[in-house]
């Protein structure tokens, strides 16, 4: 009797209809393959961790296509590599992208060395992008669906990474997935897609982020300076954030809804205008952190580029200069609305992603200096603790 083929590729299952065609799509081709399923977030007494549900529909699938599944608890791995600095990222004031560091610490280098470590050559996995080979080098491309595509949170990926993955979704659209699926009979055909914190999933955010950050109140104020009400903690909010102020029928001021338009961590102040269009929230330069490149390098010390600046945004036009030290300075065509410190600046040469970078600032007004008096109350020095996820 023939010993059976060795695995080939490993597909993260998720339990999603998306991993799960992509592992379909493989097994079809006849690809030796088999699913592993990554635990990265321990329960934390909540009831609201949707991962055993998630395992049990990967082993479903997993079962049901007769492939071998796997099982990697990297929930000690994902509080280091991503939910530690998450939770420092919002003492700081900045607003974190988790999924892009998930990306590149757990699903492109946890699971890839495991993978490697079931005799794999590569991994596979439900996103939306596609992988080629041009001039040498490997690319990282949009998928064809663009309302899918998720190359933004894939762009801190590098070349050994993308010669050792393959997306089997990045030719095809959401609706035909779920056709697939529902053809083959597969248990996630119409399960619905997750959303929220990647691998935590969707919660009541600010109760979340309470367990780790405590309440620290202080004063909403208008751009010159105006006290209009209070706030739980500045970390709580975003720029552009409208949900969440309960700032209504303020006393001097138009019926008009508020929008957070400024942080001051040191102060503990959140400044906050009238009008999504406010012009507190605009602004043309970015200057980031130190910048990834998928090529290994960039393309020149000065070029033009398109860029975004959060996930599913229109390309916008942009100038963009390498620093000596590795970080960026982009100017925009036109002004960007909520540019926000802490996201991903993620560039692009028409289908090709170049790379990206963290945003540290911008020339928004409420980012210069501002000669304005202290809050009426002291600010308690701030420091993160850790929950038991346990």
């Amino acid at each position: 009797m023939a010993s059976p083929s060795p695995v080939r590729t490993v597909v993260g299952m998720s339990g999603g209809v998306d991993s799960s065609v992509a592992a379909l799509l493989l097994r079809d081709a006849g690809e030796p393959v088999a699913g592993l399923f990554m635990q990265n977030w321990a329960d934390d007494g909540s009831g609201e961790c949707r991962a055993e549900d998630d395992r049990r529909d990967a082993v479903a699938v997993c079962g049901r296509l007769g492939l071998p599944i796997h099982f990697r608890d990297f929930s000690r791995e994902y509080w280091d590599g991503v939910f530690a600095h998450f939770i420092a990222e919002y003492a700081a004031g900045r607003t974190p992208n988790p999924d892009v560091l998930c990306n590149r610490e757990i699903k492109f280098k946890h699971f890839l060395d495991a993978a490697h470590a079931l005799g794999a050559e590569r991994i596979a996995t439900g996103h939306y992008a596609r992988v080629a080979r041009a001039g040498g080098r490997w690319q990282l491309l949009r998928a064809r669906d663009r309302a899918k595509d998720q190359s933004y949170f894939l762009h801190q990926l590098g070349q050994a990474q993308l010669a050792a993955t393959v997306f089997p979704l990045g030719e095809l659209a959401k609706p035909e997935v779920r056709r697939i699926a529902a053809e083959a009979g597969l248990p996630t055909a119409a399960k619905k897609d997750s959303t929220g914190i990647c691998f935590i999933g969707e919660r009541d955010f600010r109760e979340f982020l309470s367990r780790y950050l405590p309440a620290r109140p202080g004063e909403m104020r208008t751009p010159d300076g105006r006290k209009v009400g209070t706030h739980p903690g500045v970390f709580y909010f975003t720029l552009g954030q409208r949900e969440g102020l309960q700032l209504g029928g303020v006393r001097g001021f138009d019926a008009a809804p508020w929008y957070v338009v400024g942080k001051d961590v040191e102060r503990n102040l959140l400044f906050v205008d009238q009008g999504s269009d406010s012009p507190y929230l605009l602004s043309r330069l970015a200057r980031t952190e130190a910048a990834h490149w998928i090529a290994g390098a960039p393309p020149a010390a000065a070029f033009a580029c398109t860029a975004q600046i959060r996930y599913r945004q229109t390309d916008e036009a942009c100038e963009v200069r390498v620093a000596d030290d590795g970080t960026l300075q982009a100017r925009f065509a036109r002004p960007q609305r909520a540019m926000t410190p802490g996201q991903s600046l993620v560039l692009y040469d028409g289908e090709a992603c170049l790379g990206g970078a963290v945003i540290a600032a911008t020339d928004a007004a409420l980012e210069q200096p501002r000669p304005l008096s202290p809050p009426s109350q002291p600010s308690p020095s701030q420091s993160p603790h850790r929950e038991a996820a346990a």
